[in-house]
């Protein structure tokens, strides 16, 4: 017996390419830092906040790359002379990707109280009815 999958499903047709997409995010190793939230701001648009505490707005970067939205953090190690008893705090690199459906666009993004807040908005297509003419063989 042969396992359908969503790109061999009969009534699905073409989706082989979201069916690649969802399997390489699986694989895209985010480990979780930093930690984020997603939320819905309305019927089409939704925020992503990721909590970038000790990263400096230049010190961020969001780019779309292959369908992905990808925010980067880059922050600079300013620990030289510094004796720290205990250091909980990260100051590391990190790399975070979303998957974003075709239609889904950056809205704007802002950084407030250690937060970067990112919004996403939703262009809701228009309703497309197309009648195909049927030539005799």
């Amino acid at each position: 017996m042969t396992k359908l999958t969503l790109a061999t499903h009969p009534f699905l047709l073409g989706f082989d390419e979201l069916e690649r997409l969802v399997e390489r995010t699986a694989k895209s190793g985010n480990d979780g830092y930093p930690p984020y939230n997603i939320e819905q701001t309305s019927d089409n648009a939704f925020r992503i906040t990721l909590a970038v505490a000790g990263f400096a707005e230049e010190d961020l970067s969001i780019t779309l790359e292959d369908k992905q939205r990808v925010i980067r953090g880059r922050s600079t190690d300013d620990s030289e002379g510094r004796v720290f008893l205990h250091r909980g705090i990260a100051a590391r690199q990190f790399q975070r990707s979303f998957v974003l459906a075709d239609g889904v666009e950056v809205a704007g993004a802002a950084m407030e109280n250690g937060l970067l807040h990112v919004d996403m908005k939703r262009s809701v297509p228009e309703t497309v009815v197309q009648t195909i003419k049927i030539k005799k063989g």
